[in-house]
């Protein structure tokens, strides 16, 4: 959950404003959800683009969350995304167990985003890349090595001898 540092108007200098008065990290973050920054149209309690914003799921596995478009807060995004991926990372080694194969990797990727309307920053989606290797033992190799044998047969003939 990356959110913004930096304090509209104050130096942060240990968390303290110009007047030498300290703010609590939540007071700073609840009265920054209310206030528009400058050069933003709206503040992140009142913006509508983050209020909209859906997720939804691209891949052929049924069994992950977001089949349906559905609303993730900024703030919960990350977490959210996370969890989804590593979904997806589960069901690779599901699919490795039973076709008597192994992971040889998992490799998720968070993409990121800022909300043109308010600053926000959020996660906007993911990938998960696996890659599953199967044992000599797997059917389908045994066939295709005995196709690719009988391709082979003749196809180096000594025509000299």
């Amino acid at each position: 959950m990356a959110s913004s540092m930096a304090i509209g108007g104050y130096g942060i200098s240990g968390g303290y404003h110009s007047y030498g008065n300290y703010h609590s990290p939540t007071a700073q973050s609840a009265n920054q959800d209310k206030q528009v920054q400058p050069g933003r149209k709206s503040s992140p309690s009142e913006c509508k683009t983050c209020k909209e914003r859906k997720y939804q799921d691209g891949s052929n596995e049924s069994d992950v969350s977001f089949k349906a478009p559905g609303h993730i807060s900024p703030q919960a995004s990350a977490g959210m995304v996370r969890a989804h991926e590593q979904q997806h990372v589960s069901n690779a080694y599901e699919k490795a167990a039973k076709g008597n194969g192994k992971v040889i990797s998992a490799t998720v990727s968070l993409r990121t985003g800022i909300c043109p309307e308010c600053g926000t920053s959020y996660v906007a989606g993911g990938e998960t890349r696996t890659s599953i290797a199967y044992s000599k033992e797997n059917p389908y190799q045994k066939n295709q090595k005995a196709i690719n044998a009988a391709k082979l047969i003749g196809a180096n003939i000594d025509y000299v001898a």
